[in-house]
């Protein structure tokens, strides 16, 4: 949103926020919607990659087509276990894991000194 809007708006009496705002969540429980979100693209992305169908993956993963598809579309039901299990049945190691979840930290660092317009 450019300035001039998000002035408008906080003159005529609106709170400007995020989804974190608006949901009261912490930010430690702000960090894990946003893991769990990467991870899932991550996990989709590397299931693409390897051209898996969900139904194979599910089979892998001793599960169904239909929980593959709420893991990878970050449904709010899907535990960080399922999508570590999902990792690891797609072959990533635990150095893998560990080095998505410094990716996405390095992400956010650069995301926040991206001046927002």
């Amino acid at each position: 949103m450019d300035k001039i809007k998000h002035q408008r708006l906080e003159a005529a009496g609106w709170k400007i926020g995020d989804t974190s705002d608006f949901l009261e969540l912490s930010p430690e429980e702000a960090k894990i919607i946003e893991l769990k979100l990467f991870l899932s693209r991550k996990l989709k992305e590397l299931r693409n990659n390897q051209q898996i169908t969900q139904l194979d993956f599910a089979a892998r993963m001793k599960s169904s087509q239909s929980r593959v598809a709420k893991i990878e579309a970050g449904d709010p039901s899907v535990s960080l276990d399922w999508l570590i299990r999902g990792l690891f049945c797609i072959g990533a190691t635990k150095s893998d894991i560990a080095q998505l979840i410094i990716e996405n930290e390095s992400l956010n660092k650069i995301l926040a000194e991206v001046p927002h317009q």
